[in-house]
């Protein structure tokens, strides 16, 4: 087989083992992510659960203090009863006492409302900075896994290149440029096999012609549908 062209196809290979090591370190990462996504999730839960009682808190004040405006009225028309001098007045003010009583039992029934509701978010609040803290600890056992692990990836990877540094600079610069430009576009199948006669990166069916150039491998072939680099096989060339 051609110098060049077999340098090109371990460049591809080398290229697709480089390429891998992404997925590797996404799974790698994924348990600890997942995790850190529920704790995130969590602290919102419990920041928008304090923000409410906040707020709950607030309408509570305003109805404790609209209450004791509603009790110092109370008193304050006890007074007026005994200064009372026709029924019209009386009636008056029976009516302002009916309404303030009314009003006060609202206030009431809706500080009890929101206490209520006060406690059970307050509540919850308890049971999620528990999980929350639950997570913090399974985070960092975790933590050290994903950083063995990716100790581990960035090992490898770092042989990877280390070989495709040695690769690349042994090649011919043209090829290695004619390489890259298919590259860009056809990433992991710049180089593809054939099979069947057929070019594997776009799988048309290429001519015997062409079919036979690239069992010779005495020159780079590329496919005539598509512009990939085509090889064949060991087995297959065995074949052949």
């Amino acid at each position: 087989m051609n110098k060049h062209l077999e340098q090109l196809i371990e460049l591809s290979h080398v290229d697709k083992e480089i390429d891998a090591f992404e997925p590797q370190i996404e799974e790698a990462n994924l348990q600890y992510d997942a995790l850190l996504a529920t704790k995130n999730s969590i602290i919102t839960d419990i920041n928008a659960f304090k923000q409410e009682i906040k707020d709950e808190q607030i309408k509570k004040h305003k109805n404790e203090l609209h209450l004791a405006e509603l009790s110092a009225k109370l008193e304050e028309n006890g007074r007026k009863s005994a200064e009372v001098k026709t029924e019209r007045e009386m009636k008056s003010l029976q009516l302002e006492e009916e309404i303030a009583k009314e009003q006060v039992s609202f206030a009431n029934e809706e500080i009890e409302r929101l206490e209520k509701l006060i406690d059970h978010k307050q509540n919850k609040i308890d049971e999620l900075e528990i999980k929350a803290t639950e997570i913090e600890g399974i985070l960092s056992t975790v933590k050290v896994d994903v950083d063995i692990k990716l100790a581990r990836i960035d090992e490898d990877r770092k042989e990877v290149f280390a070989r495709k540094e040695v690769l690349v600079g042994a090649m011919n610069q043209k090829g290695l440029s004619f390489y890259q430009k298919i590259r860009r576009w056809a990433k992991n199948t710049t180089a593809v096999p054939v099979r069947n006669q057929a070019c594997m990166g776009c799988y048309m069916a290429i001519s015997d012609k062409v079919y036979s150039d690239v069992i010779k491998g005495e020159e780079i072939t590329m496919c005539p549908h598509c512009g990939r680099i085509l090889f064949l096989e060991p087995s297959d060339a065995i074949g052949a």
